[in-house]
């Protein structure tokens, strides 16, 4: 599914695009014309409003109402034929009808390319290949979500992934309607379905006249109120014969002028009566709502074209080309990836390179390319990312429904990738090492979790591997580095160093310009990571940002780790010392938009982030802090910051405690002494964001599922709808 929705976009992208952007500027049209129509007032029935036409305009020969309300009389005045635009109430003209030259050339445009027959077949592609998208980008979306009840939970992932998400669960309900009405549509000009059944006009002779009457008095015309009335055809000047023809949005009838008797009237058939009704739906002609809700959903497809091939050319870009790969059917070793953004793939390189170093023969697939069994494969390892809190990623979802069907008994082993900032940290990889041993297949070594690409785990892992297998298997996975930039070292703050415990505030600029290059920073927003490569290590290290590009400097916050490469260089880092940087996204960690509470909660370091999202609240969104330390004569970190935050309104209230003195604590502790006021703002829906070491957050989650308890909440409760966010190391 997911290979069919990106071929179809990527082959189609101009054409819908087109159509999308065009069928948009369309949507305008019924806003503009419910706009500049002059509506009628009161009760008016097509008898009143046709008499007083016809004494304003003698040589009236047709009257015709738009979907919108506008009427316009066709004339025929000594030979010369005009249109005109009334009033309904007087039945005066008001001016020529002119019909919008731009809206008809858009309409060709939309409905046929200008290109006639050839160009409304590729019309009704287009029609046909957005709603391939829409229902294939819909399964996809349930299924990335976890289920039709999830559907509207939070979204994660990369900021494109979110985007593309957020405006398909906006978009797709309307790109259904206008996709599935458009491919009708086209199926009727082409005759493939029929727009009516049988003669649904048919003509019935008219009775003797004797005489025309005034028009107000007939009946049939005086029953029928304005608001159902399309066309009036009037009777030829001085024929008695002849016949009033109206078209109605039930049918269509014949009076007699001089009785106002209906002598016929047939009703619309079903078809008629079906393709009025997806035309509305289609254009929303008469209905400015609809239109306007067409064009919103027009306006996505543009952007869900841009965001998914993003998505599609990054996932791409990071699945390395594995040179050398044994065919499935000879190979001893099968390694199998599950991967969303594409990473697990670089690792799947590297342990390929080097088991095929020690002469086995290997396989690598994604895990949804399971065989029914591998005549010759001794060994199947799977390295499974899991997706948010225990998903399974796009290349494996198919995984486990295949393994139900698996016939060979190979040994295997399964490497997790995660974040441990989940509650179900590698949940779907052990969910698939459970899975392969209830098969009844041996398992080579213990299942084990790579924690954020960890190249070290994953290297201890395959020495361990290494062992079971009686060979050296060293993994030295190096990812490939983005492009970096080059930051200069403007400003730097210690702290901490009476308690032994040194952290340092550095604040980076961009080097002064040369020329036309060089002086700016790249762009990042407060909870980002900034990574950067030590001195000595090909491995970056990674740091929350407490700034945004808009600060015009990048600030972290550093704690000195003994014998840590990076932590060490950038405390040794001397004012006006260059180091080299890239920015990697982190939208799961960043508050979201509303008014509600803000709870943000760290210790040390973990405060960096944080007080970058205080600095940043302008619209004074209550925010509430609770910060744990040492000393606060030491390392209450943005100490000064924080309390201007609080004098402005940008900080509601600060609640920090420390270890290190008389009657304090752990910030989890002060959060049980605060248990009513985090229930108070709970329950007025604040979002919880938690920023620190992996055991602080650990106890903060207790803390808070001890506190919530009362309200029947629990902190993987909010996790679920985005109301609580963490970011551990």
């Amino acid at each position: 599914m997911r290979r069919f929705h990106s071929f179809a976009g990527l082959a189609a992208a101009l054409l819908v695009i087109f159509m999308a952007t065009t069928g948009f500027v369309l949507s305008l049209q019924p806003i503009a014309d419910a706009v500049t129509t002059i509506p009628a007032t009161g009760s008016l029935s097509v008898a009143t409003v046709a008499d007083r036409v016809a004494q304003d305009l003698p040589g009236v020969e047709r009257l015709v109402r738009s979907a919108s309300g506008q009427l316009v009389a066709y004339t025929l005045d000594d030979g010369v034929r005009s249109a005109v635009v009334v009033d309904p109430d007087s039945g005066a003209a008001v001016g020529a009808y002119a019909p919008s030259a731009f809206f008809s050339f858009i309409t060709d445009l939309h409905r046929s390319f200008l290109l006639g027959s050839f160009g409304h077949g590729m019309a009704g592609l287009a029609a046909l290949a957005i709603l391939a998208l829409a229902v294939s980008g819909m399964l996809l979306l349930v299924a990335k979500m976890g289920g039709w009840r999830k559907l509207f939970a939070s979204s994660r992932g990369t900021g494109s992934q979110r985007l593309h998400t957020d405006l398909a669960r906006i978009g797709v309900v309307v790109l259904l309607l206008t996709s599935l009405t458009g491919a009708y549509m086209s199926a009727v000009n082409f005759e493939l379905l029929p727009e009516s059944a049988g003669e649904m006009f048919s003509f019935a002779p008219a009775s003797a006249g004797e005489g025309a009457a005034p028009i107000a008095s007939l009946d049939a015309l005086a029953a029928l109120p304005l608001s159902d009335l399309r066309e009036l055809s009037f009777p030829a000047v001085g024929d008695a014969s002849d016949v009033f023809t109206v078209t109605t949005s039930a049918g269509q009838g014949y009076v007699d002028q001089g009785t106002g008797a209906m002598l016929a009237f047939t009703p619309n058939s079903v078809w008629q009566q079906a393709y009025e009704f997806i035309y509305l739906l289609h254009t929303g002609q008469g209905a400015p709502v609809i239109a306007l809700l067409v064009g919103l959903g027009a306006l996505t497809v543009p952007l869900l074209a841009v965001t998914g091939t993003i998505i599609w050319w990054t996932r791409r870009r990071s699945t390395p080309h594995i040179a050398g790969n044994a065919p499935w059917r000879a190979a001893d070793t099968i390694v199998l990836v599950g991967s969303e953004a594409g990473s697990s793939w670089g690792f799947a390189a590297t342990l390929h390179a080097a088991l095929t170093q020690q002469g086995q023969r290997v396989h690598v697939a994604a895990m949804n390319d399971l065989r029914g069994s591998y005549p010759q494969a001794a060994r199947l390892i799977v390295l499974a990312a899991t997706y948010g809190d225990g998903a399974a990623p796009a290349s494996a979802r198919q995984f486990l429904a295949k393994l139900e069907r698996f016939a060979s008994t190979p040994s295997f082993s399964v490497l997790g990738f995660g974040d441990q900032s989940f509650a179900h940290f590698c949940g779907f990889a052990a969910e698939v090492d459970a899975a392969l041993a209830a098969k009844g297949l041996r398992r080579l070594v213990p299942f084990t979790g790579v924690d954020r690409q960890s190249a070290g785990d994953f290297a201890a892992w395959g020495s361990l591997l290494g062992q079971q297998l009686g060979m050296s298997l060293v993994l030295s996975h190096v990812p490939k580095l983005p492009p970096t930039s080059r930051l200069v070292l403007a400003e730097r703050t210690l702290y901490g160093m009476e308690v032994q415990a040194p952290v340092v505030v550095l604040k980076f600029k961009a080097p002064k310009p040369n020329g036309f290059l060089g002086g700016r920073l790249p762009r990042f927003n407060v909870g980002d990571l900034v990574g950067i490569v030590p001195p000595g290590s090909d491995v970056p290290r990674y740091y929350s940002l407490a700034s945004a590009s808009s600060d015009g400097m990048l600030e972290i916050c550093v704690r000195k780790q003994s014998g840590g490469l990076c932590s060490e260089f950038l405390h040794s880092l001397p004012p006006g010392g260059e180091i080299d940087i890239f920015i990697r996204s982190n939208p799961d960690f960043r508050p979201d938009g509303g008014r509600r509470p803000l709870i943000l909660i760290g210790a040390g370091a973990g405060v960096a982030p944080l007080a970058g999202f205080v600095r940043h609240n302008r619209n004074r969104r209550p925010v509430h802090l609770f910060f744990g330390g040492r000393d606060p004569a030491s390392d209450f970190l943005h100490r000064d910051d924080l309390e201007v935050a609080l004098d402005d309104g940008r900080l509601a209230s600060l609640n920090a405690t420390f270890s290190r003195v008389l009657g304090g604590g752990y910030v989890q502790s002060l959060l049980t002494d605060e248990a009513e006021t985090l229930r108070r703002l709970v329950g007025q829906g604040a979002q919880i964001m938690v920023c620190g070491g992996r055991d602080m957050a650990d106890g903060v989650r207790a803390a808070i599922d001890t506190c919530l308890a009362p309200l029947g909440l629990s902190v993987d409760a909010l996790k679920q709808k985005g109301m609580y966010l963490e970011d551990a190391y």
